[in-house]
């Protein structure tokens, strides 16, 4: 055990050294070589963390079935970007946008990014794949609204004088995620289990591999308690790296919405892995789960956490996108419902959503 899970014991004795010594660490930011090695290491150690934490969610994923195995993996990943998320908010005085980026990265970097690289590899290697359409429906309506309130209504509201939202707007839009969230798990798990597992058990293997998930290795309580310990890690340095992220903001001056795309994808790097490995199986129903399920995820529970944290902390936050980024968000979930309105996907889908995330990168750096 202590030889498979290594990386659990560098990520604690590395969250020790940091709660001991962070602090007076931090201080030493100035030095470029210095706060290059200090990004490196609490960047590399977090990756591992979260790759270790996704890895004992999939084992238990492979035991529990679908839907519970993906709501496994979503819940992990959400519990991580809410953490990060959070440290960053507090962790400086001028990351107002710092949430929206974020939250606007994921679905960036999932939607275009990892679905649209998930469809090219699958077209590429199995020419067409198929999933159960009803089921990316399910996800495209909730995501499509919440989206729209969260990312995009804070731009035209008139009860404020920048693009928040005041403080009864964001209890609404609270309340609304974790409704419309709460009603999504109803269907997933309860009523319509059968449109979110079309294909799983027919799905044929390639290169000899016989099963969906890693096999159990310890008792299931076992890994429990190791997704646990790997999530404690990331937390407990995730509020370290905050403090390089904002010095990068506030100090370096680099884009803010850099910083943004900077905890997305090392929040997403696991199921970047997860959603395109079943993908490149002829698994495209899982991948669409992993993927579609994390963005809403990112939408209906981080904006809800967000909103709560500023309301207790009184910081102000903004939501709105500014318009070149919303041309952009539109623009995706229309394609987006485009390309899950047929039951079968094709190279010419995954190209589109490739040429978007591209898009998407350049206008961070020329908005």
């Amino acid at each position: 055990m202590l030889r498979r899970e290594r990386t659990l014991l560098v990520s604690v004795f590395s969250a020790i050294l940091f709660l001991l010594y962070g602090d007076q660490w931090m201080t030493m930011l100035g030095n470029p070589l210095w706060f290059a090695g200090i990004s490196i290491w609490l960047f590399g150690v977090i990756l591992f963390a979260s790759i270790g934490a996704v890895r004992h969610a999939e084992i238990l994923a492979g035991k529990l079935g679908e839907p519970y195995g993906t709501l496994i993996l979503t819940i992990a990943v959400t519990t991580i970007e809410v953490t990060m998320i959070a440290n960053v908010m507090l962790s400086g005085e001028n990351n107002q946008e710092f949430a929206r980026d974020t939250m606007f990265a994921v679905v960036m970097i999932v939607v275009n990014g990892l679905v649209g690289l998930s469809l090219l590899l699958g077209a590429l290697r199995f020419h067409e794949q198929q999933y159960n359409l009803q089921g990316a429906n399910a996800y495209l309506v909730v995501i499509i609204p919440l989206a729209g309130f969260g990312l995009i209504l804070p731009d035209f509201t008139t009860s404020t004088s920048d693009q928040s939202l005041s403080n009864f707007q964001a209890a609404f839009l609270v309340l609304m995620s974790l409704g419309l969230y709460l009603a999504f798990l109803l269907i997933q798990t309860r009523r319509h289990q059968s449109y979110f597992v079309m294909g799983l058990e027919s799905s044929q293997q390639v290169a000899g591999e016989t099963t969906l998930h890693p096999p159990m290795i310890y008792s299931m309580s076992s890994h429990i308690l190791l997704l646990l310990g790997y999530l404690l890690s990331v937390i407990l340095l995730a509020e370290k790296i905050a403090r390089p992220v904002d010095y990068s903001i506030e100090v370096l001056g680099a884009p803010i919405a850099l910083g943004g795309f900077f905890v997305a994808s090392l929040i997403l790097a696991p199921e970047a892995m997860s959603g395109i490995r079943a993908a490149m199986q002829n698994n495209l129903q899982r991948a669409v789960n992993i993927l579609l399920g994390s963005v809403l995820a990112t939408i209906s529970l981080t904006i809800p956490a967000v909103l709560i944290i500023s309301l207790i902390t009184n910081q102000h936050v903004i939501l709105g996108l500014p318009d070149s980024q919303t041309v952009l968000l539109v623009v995706t979930l229309m394609v987006s419902m485009m390309t899950f309105s047929s039951a079968r996907t094709n190279i010419l889908q995954g190209a589109v959503h490739i040429l978007l995330f591209f898009a998407y990168i350049m206008l961070i750096f020329q908005p």
